[in-house]
């Protein structure tokens, strides 16, 4: 790793990569989706035997395109990257020392449009007034968790006294004129992917991860420690995996890993508060339906490749995968050490740019994150110019309804003095399976292998597979993920502040095309999971900060149920949560405008008035 001086701005950074321009690589085009769909039977008899037989995992493994990689000349030109980390240094101060970011540094939008979810503004702001309480909201919470199932299976655990005494804490803090800040007495739920004392941790499968020795992860600790009231662990997909697909090495089709659908046949599958027909989008897709379905107006979510971004763009919110790094989860380990991230999930970016700020609080243990400029003492800054990159060829392999919405939001940049640039991206089908093989490998490296039988099919096939991966094989991928890191550092020395700009998903939602018996059973999809993860793999891969927001409503696929959103996606330089928050606010004001919303409230959405006031 090197240090890094932008001469301009005299910001420093540490890890950045050598700007060097890829190469020149044939335009992006669609691959090609010849993989059968696996469902019921058949994907249970494949996981079954696969688990036997583990000669079976290396022949998979051999005909999942991986080894394309090794067809690729230019990558003896790059050291392999094992770690996308790259942080924009704190600015040189007399006495430098790790400040805590605190939830009154940050204002919050007042009160609650008639057309949007309730916010943490509207909730302080009602504890204030004495309109309500905070054990009043979270008893009435309770009751509608407990009492309809479709909120109860976006949840795997709550513990009702502990929620409680919180709540409690809080109502006295208001009681006594002393709240902690603008997070105080909110409702919030957390991912099944960290620890939370007095809860266990599945990952959303059958098998307990749960630390022996107790404790919360760093960036949840910091959101109980600015009050808000933690309801309990949400639903994920199973380890955050999901479809497996088999293939010919010709067809050269990129392996799916991360799963994009959070169906769990083990712990049930939360539907899309907008259309029950649709899945959530995971693999934090309890955190999406808590969200738009108006039980929390925030949730903690974790993304290895997507799993934040592409929940949101299903159910028509706002999104954040931070930097790599930057988010302390101590002492939780990670399965995917070198793509995941945590991050927020927001009914609107006031909310979320709050809920990130705490989370982000420098890790005084931590190597890696206390390293990060606090956000608190961040000063707001403005993008050096307004520009959006696009990637022509690969931002037009979207379907038709996503296109047009997500073009009429650049037109409302364009309005705005935003300038929109061609650029190049190399190998972006390589990339794709080049992050594919990086998470698979690492997370079947650490999980348990005596856990293999008690997980789900697909997952059983996706860890055995992972398993085989050969030490040449992982290595050539992270000189894969150099050239690309060097390659971003090129655009950004070319276009500083230039934010790249593509759809979150090519595809509006993912509907359960399969019915119950896909809920039931599970199901394994590789071509959708290939698709939807198109454009989020990117960020995850080079370490990037990237933002999901909400641009659009689309007729669902056989006119079945309400309309499903559109995200849209920008993805910034290393530790520039800064210009995409201020891109996402721009977006917010046009898609929320008042008798012209692009977006819209979900049907399944709660009215958090009606539960306390009747």
């Amino acid at each position: 790793m090197s240090s890094a001086v932008d001469k301009d701005t005299q910001v420093r950074f540490y890890g950045y990569p050598q700007a060097v321009r890829g190469p020149e690589t044939p335009l992006y085009s669609t691959p090609p989706s010849n993989n059968p769909v696996l469902r019921g039977l058949p994907l249970s008899i494949v996981g079954s035997t696969i688990t036997k037989l583990n000669f079976i995992g290396s022949f998979l493994w051999s005909n999942t395109g991986f080894g394309v990689l090794r067809q690729i000349k230019e990558l003896d030109d790059y050291e392999p990257r094992y770690d996308p980390t790259v942080i924009k240094l704190p600015q040189r101060t007399k006495n430098p020392e790790i400040e805590e970011a605190s939830s009154k540094d940050v204002d919050a939008e007042d009160g609650k449009a008639s057309n949007r979810h309730y916010s943490a503004a509207y909730y302080r702001s009602a504890y204030q007034a004495g309109q309500l309480t905070p054990t009043q909201v979270i008893t009435g919470l309770l009751d509608q968790i407990s009492a309809k199932k479709h909120h109860s299976t976006a949840f795997l655990q709550i513990i009702p006294e502990k929620v409680l005494a919180a709540a409690e804490a809080s109502t006295a803090r208001y009681k006594s004129g002393k709240p902690l800040g603008p997070l105080d007495g909110v409702p919030v739920a957390v991912k099944d992917e960290v620890d939370l004392d007095g809860y266990e941790k599945s990952l959303g499968s059958p098998v307990n991860f749960t630390r022996k020795d107790g404790g919360t992860s760093w960036c949840i600790k910091k959101w109980e420690d600015a009050g808000a009231i933690i309801i309990g662990k949400l639903n994920m997909h199973e380890l955050g995996l999901g479809s497996f697909h088999y293939t010919c090495k010709r067809c050269r089709t990129s392996a799916d890993d991360v799963d994009t659908t959070n169906n769990n046949p083990t712990k049930g599958t939360p539907l899309n508060p907008h259309n029950p027909n649709y899945y959530t989008g995971g693999s934090s897709g309890g955190s999406g339906y808590a969200v738009s379905a108006g039980l929390v107006p925030i949730a903690h979510g974790a993304d290895g490749g997507g799993s934040i971004r592409i929940p949101s763009a299903y159910c028509g919110l706002y999104g954040l995968k931070p930097t790599h790094g930057r988010i302390s989860i101590l002492p939780t380990t990670s399965l995917a050490s070198s793509c995941g991230v945590m991050g927020p999930i927001a009914s609107n970016m006031a909310d979320l740019d709050l809920a990130y700020r705490i989370l982000a609080t420098p890790d005084p243990s931590n190597p890696i994150s206390s390293l990060f400029n606090p956000p608190s003492s961040s000063p707001s800054q403005k993008p050096i110019s307004k520009i959006l990159g696009i990637c022509k060829p690969w931002f037009s392999t979207s379907s038709p309804a996503v296109l047009s919405a997500c073009n009429a939001a650049l037109d409302h940049y364009t309005s705005l003095g935003y300038e929109t640039i061609d650029i190049s991206l190399p190998y972006l089908h390589e990339g794709q399976l080049a992050h594919a093989l990086t998470i698979l490998t690492e997370i079947s490296t650490g999980t348990p292998s005596s856990a293999l039988t008690s997980f789900t099919a697909s997952n059983k096939i996706l860890l055995s597979v992972g398993a085989q991966t050969p030490a040449n094989d992982f290595l050539l991928a992270q000189k894969m993920r150099a050239l690309l890191m060097s390659h971003l550092a090129y655009l950004w020395e070319q276009h500083p502040g230039m934010l790249i700009v593509t759809p979150t998903t090519p595809n509006a939602g993912w509907p359960i095309s399969g019915g119950e018996g896909d809920l039931k059973y599970g199901v394994s999809d590789a071509n959708m999971s290939v698709r939807s993860m198109r454009y989020v793999w990117l960020a995850n891969f080079a370490g990037c900060p990237a933002l999901s927001i909400p641009v659009g409503m689309v007729e669902p696929e056989g006119g079945k149920g309400g309309k499903v959103p559109v995200g849209l996606m920008a993805m910034g330089e290393w530790g520039d949560e800064e210009g995409l928050m201020e891109w996402g606010r721009k977006g917010e004001e046009w898609a929320w405008r008042e008798g012209e919303e692009k977006v819209v409230r979900a049907s399944a959405w709660e009215d958090a008035e009606r539960w306390v006031r009747g």
